[in-house]
């Protein structure tokens, strides 16, 4: 059975529209999914954790004590999904990308948030599918492909229908930056799937025809990033 790792954003999972409605639907597909794929589901945090991480900043909290309040939320996050998958995802949500790798048991939908401070969602993504030796990444995310830079900041940004990872990981690894494209893929998880040649999958997570697609690895309306 085909291992695939989705990194479920945030954005995606609770922006506050219908949410309980698709995650009813989201549940339901990734049920049928898991009988025949292995499924990982890594969980962001999106505005909430964007909220507290500001809040906090505001008061003075270390770096390390903000992205504690992260992984935090994004736990609360993959909490919400796995009870709404009920009996169909494992009970015991990991909390290392190596205990992830450990629960592997066909039709069994693993869901798990953030693991370690300094790493985002999607790295944590990218590590356990490097572990676990994953067909490919799913990057469900609140824009529709890549782009070359955020197309809700530039309407004009450059959009792509499949790049290489050698490609991917250039055009994410520009530091801190303005105009690149963050909401994309983190480098980090960007490095490790080139490394592994894993292939990615980047899709609108609210659309659950691409979301079955790239699943299943049909073509999409977002971007495939392999080779």
């Amino acid at each position: 059975m085909d291992k695939i790792v989705i990194s479920l954003g945030g954005s995606v999972l609770v922006p506050d529209e219908g949410d309980a409605k698709y995650l009813r639907k989201l549940a339901w597909l990734l049920i049928e999914m898991s009988k025949e794929f292995q499924i990982y589901i890594v969980c962001g945090g999106g505005r909430i954790a964007r909220y507290y991480i500001s809040t906090g900043r505001e008061l003075d909290f270390r770096k390390e004590e903000l992205d504690n309040l992260g992984i935090a939320v994004t736990r609360l996050n993959a909490t919400m999904l796995l009870l709404a998958l009920g009996d169909d995802a494992m009970p015991a949500m990991p909390r290392s990308e190596e205990e992830a790798a450990r629960l592997i048991e066909d039709g069994g939908i693993i869901v798990m948030g953030g693991t370690t401070t300094g790493h985002t969602t999607d790295a944590v993504a990218a590590r356990v599918a490097e572990l676990i030796k994953a067909k490919r990444i799913v990057n469900a995310t609140s824009v529709d492909a890549a782009y070359s830079a955020d197309p809700k900041e530039f309407p004009d940004a450059r959009r792509y229908a499949s790049m290489t990872l050698k490609q991917l990981y250039d055009l994410v690894d520009k530091g801190v930056h303005e105009a690149g494209p963050s909401t994309v893929f983190d480098r980090l998880g960007a490095e490790i799937a080139l490394r592994a040649g894993i292939p990615i999958y980047i899709i609108n997570g609210r659309d659950l025809d691409e979301m079955e697609n790239a699943i299943i690895g049909k073509d999409i309306k977002g971007t495939i990033v392999k080779g």
